[in-house]
């Protein structure tokens, strides 16, 4: 397992925002900037850090397209951290 993944997943998630976002990508399977400034109603920059720590965390993959950032989750990343989350009980 590896400990710096977890560090960095588990304070991603650890913020009411990027939860809102992860639940949403749940649902709706893929997001961009502009739908998740939207959903949470915070600034275009606020929304460019939350989104930038969810992808370095390695719980969501972005794929550009343009000038249009498109966000879905990273299955395999929530795997692990879930893996984790299951040893600890």
């Amino acid at each position: 397992m590896d400990c710096k993944f977890i560090e960095k997943a588990s304070g991603a998630i650890a913020d009411k925002y990027r939860l809102q976002i992860l639940l949403a990508l749940s649902e709706k399977g893929s997001l961009n900037n502009s739908d998740i400034q939207q959903m949470t109603g915070l600034s275009q920059p606020c929304v460019s850090h939350h989104v930038k720590t969810l992808i370095d965390s390695g719980l969501v993959n972005s794929q550009k397209e343009g000038r249009n950032q498109n966000l879905s989750l990273n299955k395999e990343g929530l795997k692990d951290l879930s893996g984790f989350l299951d040893k600890l009980t």
